[in-house]
């Protein structure tokens, strides 16, 4: 097989949504056996892109060869018997089946049920490119590398030799992306060509060939990753430099905001998501807490936060115990909580309404008269405008059409412009391009330096021991490490996160930044 075989080319594509310009006249290859990164801030047209190739959308105009060939895919069905697979960042597997019967799931092959020629067929796959997994468990009993390798045995399984991964280590731990770069590698030299969406420069930089960086819908570069830096892509990115150091300024005070006490919450199927959980938060501080997805995250936020019942335990804030008390009760106390799900829409922002009006949901109920102070509203949404950098035609542009990273940036620039003493962010800046990320990043920590405590939920371990003073590891609703960011590894944590770290639990050491 010659390498310089052409799988996929994408000739002067252009796709547009009324008015808007998705993508602009792109020209894309990829090689058989190479592995290719895709960069873009938000909005740059990377998913337009491969929902083309996966058969989502359809082009406009230009051209898709696969394999040197003009090929035409109206549908995702055309994709797959193309060789097209595409694993997206939420995956679609039955939870309820097995890993085996998840995979022969809606292939074309006669017959449902599960036959010897097909057992030993998933086999042969599974040995060829080291997807070792174990067949017969539900995927509910899964963790998210578990899952991850089903979705590619699923591709794999209906004979796909190009694979479109979207952000495909979100949530995977270091050993975890490490396996999953050691089986993309295998499929490299097996011949596969590979696309990879991600925002992490790091890992573009060590697992891909080459990379194509998209500005505003547009093919700006295509570099050999040999002959490129995190600088130049990110310079290409946004075009101009951008500064790619997150600063750590040092924590002058010297006070507990928050003490959380033998903490045990249940999640809403009645089953303990926390589990007998202590730890502080202290003034000035930004307290990662890491974990892989499902590890009790949600359930912490929504408890101190007032949303979900506390089964057991305490949270004290200036020794005042804050279980029991409505959100509204615990914002007056001067907590305040950006939680941000993936339903951005669904539970931080009211859809239908503009910046301005979901600013005023924080602030409605102050003052004494009967009317509300829009002007001044007005004047604070022109602000974060500016401030975080957010796209958007107008103030009154209804939330829900903004893009996913606009909309994060204002649910927490409202949370910040609150002038709250404790401030949780849940996934802060996922989603967000590097850009918008370091926008977020220098506002965390000029919230910091005003003696601000931060709980800082995270999926990026190197930004975490970058941003964060201490980070407290949580696994199966319990915590098995807080640890100090001046001395903790990458390694120790992605152990701490699956519990492999038999050891002692690590003290609750206080930062010394």
């Amino acid at each position: 097989m010659k390498k310089e075989t052409m799988a996929i080319e994408l000739k002067n594509i252009t796709k547009t949504f009324g008015s808007v310009v998705a993508n602009n006249n792109i020209d894309l290859s990829v090689k058989q056996g190479e592995i290719l990164a895709l960069l873009g801030e938000n909005g740059s047209g990377k998913t337009t892109l491969m929902n083309m190739l996966s058969g989502i959308y359809k082009p406009d105009s230009g051209s898709i060869l696969i394999n040197g060939e003009t090929a035409t895919i109206n549908s995702p069905e055309d994709a797959i018997n193309l060789g097209i697979g595409m694993i997206h960042q939420h995956f679609k597997l039955v939870d309820a089946l097995s890993a085996t019967d998840n995979i022969i799931l809606g292939s074309k092959e006669k017959g449902f049920f599960l036959s010897k020629s097909r057992s030993t067929k998933i086999k042969e796959i599974s040995k060829r490119f080291g997807l070792e997994i174990d067949m017969e468990k539900k995927i509910y009993q899964m963790s998210v590398g578990e899952k991850q390798t089903v979705e590619i045995l699923k591709v794999l399984y209906r004979k796909a030799d190009i694979l479109i991964l979207d952000e495909p280590t979100a949530v995977l731990t270091p050993q975890e992306t490490n396996r999953l770069f050691d089986i993309l590698r295998r499929m490299k030299n097996e011949g596969c060509a590979v696309i990879i969406i991600t925002h992490k420069l790091n890992e573009v930089l060590e697992i891909s060939d080459r990379v194509t960086i998209l500005r505003k819908g547009e093919s700006v570069a295509t570099v050999n990753t040999a002959t490129t830096s995190a600088e130049e892509l990110t310079e290409l990115m946004v075009g101009r430099p951008v500064e790619l150091s997150i600063e750590h300024p040092e924590n002058f005070y010297n006070e507990n905001l928050l003490e959380v006490h033998h903490l045990t919450v249940c999640n809403e199927e009645g089953v303990e998501g926390i589990k007998d959980i202590t730890f502080d938060l202290n003034r000035g501080e930004i307290l990662g807490v890491a974990g892989v997805a499902g590890s009790g995250q949600k359930e912490l936020c929504e408890a101190i936060a007032g949303l979900l019942p506390v089964k057991k335990g305490a949270v004290l804030y200036n020794k005042e115990n804050i279980i029991g008390k409505t959100p509204n009760e615990i914002i007056k106390m001067g907590i305040s909580m950006s939680f941000i799900p993936e339903d951005r829409l669904g539970m931080g922002l009211a859809a239908s309404m503009d910046m301005v009006d979901n600013l005023l949901l924080k602030k409605y109920n102050e003052g004494n008269g009967p009317f509300v102070k829009k002007k001044e509203i007005k004047e604070q949404a022109k602000r974060l405008v500016e401030q975080l950098e957010i796209a958007t035609p107008s103030i009154y542009t209804p939330v829900r059409k903004l893009s996913g990273g606009n909309v994060q940036k204002v649910i927490l620039g409202r949370e910040i412009q609150s002038n709250p003493n404790v401030l949780i962010t849940a996934y802060a800046v996922r989603g967000l391009d590097i850009n918008s990320s370091y926008t977020i990043y220098d506002a965390l920590n000029e919230q910091k330096q005003k003696g601000v405590g931060i709980l800082f939920i995270g999926e990026d371990l190197d930004v975490m021991l970058e941003l964060c003073d201490r980070i407290m590891v949580l696994c199966h609703g319990k915590i098995t490490g807080i640890v100090d960011t001046a001395t903790a590894t990458k390694e120790q944590l992605g152990l701490l996160m699956t519990d492999a770290n038999k050891e002692k639990e690590i003290p609750n050491e206080k930062s010394k930044h």
